[in-house]
């Protein structure tokens, strides 16, 4: 059980645990305060845990922004840079929440832990999991031994690092994991149960300074590279998520390299599992001959985490060295 000193802030921005029947459309909508969310969890009260709710924002996880999200990231440091909270929880919309829980580890430089959570089955649902989710997200945030692993998922009493965390299942209650490395723990009888250190992470970046757009091209079977050659002088940044290792059709060769000699260029894998090679094969398309030609690997940073990266590193003014030198790093 947690001590009673512990003092954790949560922030609710909406998404399917906070969401009731609308009388007017027949769906379910963001309606629920994170006051009503808590009010619906038996037996949180009993922990000795502090709670400081926060309504941030009520809305859809598909519809948060990057200025959302940079917003969140500055009002959590203030109120983690008074030295009197433990953890943080965020409550979202499961649509984002890789997204959301990358981001903010990127920026994320205290050592409290904070987590983010949601539910896979709304309250008018038989066996809503929101109440469950959001009681061992607070149990996370509290429990010292989660200091210094920065942003953490926990849904199903499982806690996954934002390193590797993936939606892998658009309805199940156990639809996030983490292929490749696993759960870094599970929460049990109030207690966090480490399995695994949480992974090495990259340093703390800078908040944005100035606006960009970052593109995410998946390439597909007979993929003529037509709508490829159509982001060229429209994006400041481009992640690539290639076949398997990190090949593509040969057609899209001189598009890319045409492309990535104006802008960086990042080679991920539309596999999310495992990582982009460097130096295995050499047909043109292949993952050595696109470095070659300038594009840059992502190890195995899956598409949607490289292109937060690389938005984030443009959003500081990175040079491309510095941008070569941060995606080099995840391989080490």
């Amino acid at each position: 059980m947690v001590g009673a000193t512990r003092t954790v802030a949560v922030y609710s921005l909406g998404g399917t645990i906070a969401m009731t029947a609308d009388p007017v459309t027949g769906g379910v909508v963001p309606a629920l305060s994170a006051h009503d969310l808590f009010a619906a969890i038996p037996g949180l009260d009993e922990r000795g845990i502090e709670l400081r709710v926060r309504d941030f924002r009520r809305v859809p996880g598909a519809s948060l922004t990057f200025d959302d999200l940079t917003e969140l990231g500055g009002a959590i440091d203030k109120t983690l840079d008074g030295g009197d909270v433990d953890g943080i929880v965020i409550t979202q919309g499961t649509d984002t929440i890789e997204e959301t829980a990358f981001f903010l580890d990127l920026r994320h430089g205290h050592d409290q832990p904070v987590v983010v959570t949601g539910a896979m089955r709304n309250p008018t649902m038989a066996g809503p999991d929101g109440p469950a989710n959001l009681y061992a997200a607070v149990i996370a945030a509290a429990d010292p031994r989660l200091r210094g692993a920065g942003v953490l998922v926990v849904l199903n009493d499982e806690v996954h690092a934002a390193r590797h965390v993936r939606k892998a299942h658009t309805t199940s209650p156990a639809a996030f994991t983490s292929p490749g490395a696993g759960p870094i723990g599970r929460v049990a009888e109030d207690l966090v149960r480490l399995v695994s250190p949480p992974p090495r992470r990259l340093g703390v970046l800078k908040p944005p300074s100035r606006e960009v757009r970052v593109g995410l091209y998946t390439v597909s079977l007979g993929d003529d590279g037509t709508l490829l050659a159509m982001w060229d002088g429209r994006c400041d940044g481009l992640v690539v998520a290639a076949f398997g290792v990190g090949h593509v059709p040969q057609r899209l060769v001189e598009t890319l390299e045409h492309l990535a000699s104006r802008i960086p260029v990042v080679l991920a894998s539309r596999i999310g599992n495992g990582p982009v090679l460097t130096g295995t094969y050499g047909f043109p398309g292949s993952e050595k001959d696109l470095i070659g030609r300038g594009l840059i690997p992502a190890s195995d940073l899956g598409p949607y985490q490289a292109r937060l990266l690389l938005h984030a590193l443009l959003a500081q003014e990175s040079d491309r060295k510095t941008i070569v030198e941060t995606f080099t790093a995840l391989s080490n």
